[in-house]
């Protein structure tokens, strides 16, 4: 069984710094499976059977995608609408049920320093109340939400500054999964 299952989604991944980091840090984790669904499904055709299989074998689930228009990026969407669909709605007894209670992890880049993400500022709202649909989502399913993993100024942070991010996430990673 996978220890901890991460579902990377970056439309330009090979131009992320960011996310190139995190999931640099994650993959050389011992029961850590990073999983790069860009490059899985470039044509936007998600293996329902593969993904359920995978979500099964995991004991943590973790979302790693940059935050695009407030949102996930497109092909995460369509994975939730293929895949959780599927799980939750059609074989909720048979597959969504399989998965109470196991944690779900979101790691989120965003391009803007934190202050954007403000009252005051152009975003209007703090990241984490943007994510709240992934939070009522994994309430639905079923799955312990845990607080967001977040790394702001994604494009333009120091090698430096995303190198400490990265050795944050693995940290993060590293935590003992609840229960």
């Amino acid at each position: 069984m996978t220890k901890t299952l991460i579902l990377l989604c970056h439309p330009d991944y090979a131009a992320s710094r960011a996310n190139k980091a995190l999931a640099g840090a994650a993959s050389a984790l011992p029961d850590v499976e990073v999983v790069h669904l860009d490059a899985l499904y470039p044509g936007g055709r998600i293996d329902a059977e593969a993904e359920v299989a995978r979500l099964l074998a995991a004991r943590r689930i973790v979302l790693q995608f940059p935050v695009q228009w407030y949102s996930t990026p497109p092909l995460l969407k369509l994975w939730q609408d293929v895949v959780l669909t599927r799980m939750f709605y059609i074989n909720a007894e048979t597959e969504g049920a399989r998965l109470a209670g196991r944690p779900l992890l979101v790691a989120a880049t965003a391009g803007n320093r934190p202050e954007a993400y403000a009252a005051s500022g152009p975003n209007l709202f703090p990241l984490p109340e943007l994510l709240r649909p992934l939070h009522a989502t994994a309430h639905r399913c079923g799955l312990a939400w845990q607080e967001p993993f977040l790394v702001f100024g994604a494009r333009t942070a120091s090698d430096d500054t995303l190198a400490g991010a990265a050795t944050a996430y693995a940290g993060r990673l590293r935590a003992p999964l609840p229960g």
